[in-house]
């Protein structure tokens, strides 16, 4: 693929993270151990994300995920993996896509749906980690 700055509709910071993300899962998800595990989906695209997270004292002190999505979701997604990780798990049920997409420089109009999968399955672990903890879930705010 030929790169052509003045033909890519998205941020150098987008860019970078579509093209090197962080945090990802390569392998199965059996090879990370995690305590908490979120799944969301866009019927609109077909898009479906996988996070995964490993939380100790309510810290995200590790955190994968793994995506059948576009370039605003890879980006977005690991945008979001940095941010947070080392979170308390209620400030980082909170981050919001808007937050996510102003740090990667904005996304395009017709590309910020594709930027709240990965937001989607964070709350999604962070909730199923709290249900399987007895405790009640955080509603977004």
């Amino acid at each position: 693929m030929a790169e052509n700055n003045s033909d890519w509709l998205y941020s150098d910071e987008v860019k970078d993270h579509f093209f090197h993300p962080r945090n990802v899962l390569f392998e199965d998800e059996s090879t990370f151990p995690h305590n908490a595990r979120g799944m969301a989906g866009n019927v609109i695209c077909g898009d479906q994300m996988l996070m995964l997270l490993k939380i100790k004292d309510d810290i995200i002190k590790d955190i994968k995920w793994k995506t059948y999505g576009c370039a605003s979701a890879i980006a977005s997604t690991s945008m979001l993996s940095e941010v947070a990780k080392g979170m308390n798990i209620a400030d980082a049920f909170n981050i919001t896509p808007q937050e996510v997409a102003e740090k990667l420089g904005g996304l395009p109009p017709n590309k910020k749906h594709c930027s709240v999968l990965g937001d989607e399955a964070l709350r999604s672990a962070i909730n199923g980690y709290l249900s399987e903890n007895g405790r009640r879930n955080y509603e977004v705010k």
